[in-house]
């Protein structure tokens, strides 16, 4: 796979998140990636023990913020191919809707906790709705 330059638009994994953004720096394993919008908003929980709600600490996972950085591992970044960008304040709330519906479909007490949480996180960070 060739290497993307810098100055492309791109769609990026970070843990558990999904987001448009563009390269602004290359490293050895990474893109440097400003992020523009959210496709997937992160998953609840601890990272290392996904879907289980009886865990130590159950975190509260914010999405990653307009023009914030991340390092990206180059496996993980693609090219955009839409032809438009959507603003970042409607890609979070599309991104915090999705993840709603889907979690109100569950009845376990990892579901539960994690419509908690992002609830919290809107009223406290996002303030979108």
């Amino acid at each position: 796979m060739s290497e993307l330059p810098i100055g492309s638009i791109v769609t990026a994994f970070y843990k558990t998140g999904k987001y448009i953004g563009e390269i602004t720096d290359i490293r050895p394993q990474s893109y440097l990636v400003r992020v523009l919008a959210v496709l997937k908003h992160p998953m609840q929980g601890d990272l290392h023990h996904p879907k289980e709600a009886m865990v130590e600490i159950f975190h509260e996972r914010k999405a990653l913020s307009y023009r914030e950085h991340m390092n990206a591992p180059k496996k993980m970044v693609k090219l955009y191919s839409e032809e438009t960008i959507p603003a970042y304040n409607q890609s979070l709330q599309v991104a915090l809707e999705k993840m709603r519906q889907e979690l109100q479909k569950d009845d376990s007490e990892f579901a539960a906790l994690s419509l908690k949480n992002l609830e919290i996180l809107n009223a406290e960070f996002y303030k979108l709705s």
